[in-house]
């Protein structure tokens, strides 16, 4: 693992790993990426992760399959068909409804409405691009000046709350997953059988074995919600306190899937993750350090709207490949884990005592 002197995030300690690689349809390149965590195994773990990514010629390839956030509201109707007159009648309003949200701000967007009907309540699913912002205000504001409009507009409807849990924001959902929240992303590698071999101390056949046992079959008995991995929260906890992202959003956003396969001794190793919610610019992007590592990472230098937050998506989608892919190899050796937490853990506590 490459990493700069020590840096501190909100009081989080942060280093810079890598350099990792990166092709796409949004990032390419390779660059250092910021993590700030207690956890200072994480750092080497996806410094290993980062390090096999230069070491293949494309690097980890990432591809943004989808972006919208999303912000519900919740109606209540004199009954069952009243709400149900009501949905279909904002479907066919939907030119309309977008003009309404452009009028709310020069970035929303309104690309998507979703309706369900329980009993007289009436929940409406908005669905928003936000340029480079995260966009939890944004959409909120502009549910608010959809609601004021429906309830002018559309007769048999009361006001129930501004957010129906419909959304869902920072809560582990199985709607997110199927209709996507944020960034949808899928970051994938292929390492070549020595490299899996000599950098991993593993086979392509031990790790895609693990995935089915651990991440599919353990996940399915715990009751996982359209979520399959070993540990994208620690990734993207530390990628998000890095970069002034809300960091509670990590509910969501470590529903995800890891998929594997034995390609002839080669590894085919998938990461795929619908609902990160990041942005390049808003609330707590003026920090100076979140504004530095952003500027470094490449992520505030470009006019065209939404360019940044793709990015930076794109790159914690590959930085959570890194740590991923370095956790199941060292899972299938036994005894591995815990000698690497132990390193160093106990290195870090002597470097810092080292300091007083």
């Amino acid at each position: 693992m490459t990493a700069s002197t020590d840096q501190c995030s909100a009081n989080v300690p942060m280093k810079w790993v890598g350099p990792l690689r990166i092709s796409g349809n949004t990032a390419i390149g390779e660059l250092m990426v910021p993590l700030a965590t207690y956890e200072s195994p994480l750092w080497p773990s996806v410094g290993r992760g980062a390090r096999i990514s230069t070491l293949i010629e494309a690097g980890i390839v990432t591809t943004l399959v989808d972006e919208r956030m999303t912000r519900s509201i919740l109606l209540e109707a004199d009954d069952a068909a009243t709400a149900h007159t009501a949905a279909r009648r904002l479907h066919g309003e939907f030119a309309e409804l977008g003009r309404i949200v452009e009028s709310s701000s020069r970035f929303a967007e309104l690309i998507g409405l979703r309706d369900e009907v329980v009993g007289n309540l009436l929940f409406l699913r908005f669905e928003f691009n936000t340029g480079d912002a995260s966009g939890h205000n944004m959409v909120t504001l502009a549910a608010d000046r959809l609601m004021d409009h429906i309830l002018r507009t559309a007769p048999g409807l009361r006001y129930g709350s501004i957010s129906g849990n419909y959304c869902t924001d920072k809560k582990a959902t199985a709607v997110n997953g199927i209709l996507g929240r944020g960034k949808n992303v899928v970051a994938e590698l292929t390492v070549p059988r020595n490299i899996v071999e000599e950098r991993l101390h593993t086979t392509a056949g031990r790790i895609v074995t693990l995935n089915v046992r651990k991440n599919l079959v353990g996940t399915l008995l715990a009751g996982g919600i359209r979520s399959a991995n070993a540990h994208y929260a620690n990734m993207l906890l530390a990628f998000y306190l890095a970069t002034g992202q809300d960091a509670a959003n990590i509910v969501e956003g470590s529903q995800g899937i890891t998929y594997a396969e034995d390609r002839d001794g080669d590894l085919y190793f998938s990461c795929t993750m619908p609902n990160l919610i990041v942005g390049s610019v808003g609330n707590g992007k003026e920090l100076g350090f979140v504004e530095d590592n952003l500027i470094r990472l490449g992520c505030r230098d470009d006019a065209r709207i939404g360019v940044g937050a793709r990015r930076l998506a794109a790159i914690a989608a590959a930085t959570v490949l890194c740590g991923e892919l370095s956790l199941m190899a060292a899972q299938t050796n036994p005894g591995e884990l815990m000698r690497t937490h132990v390193h160093w853990e106990r290195s870090e506590h002597l470097e810092r005592e080292s300091r007083k």
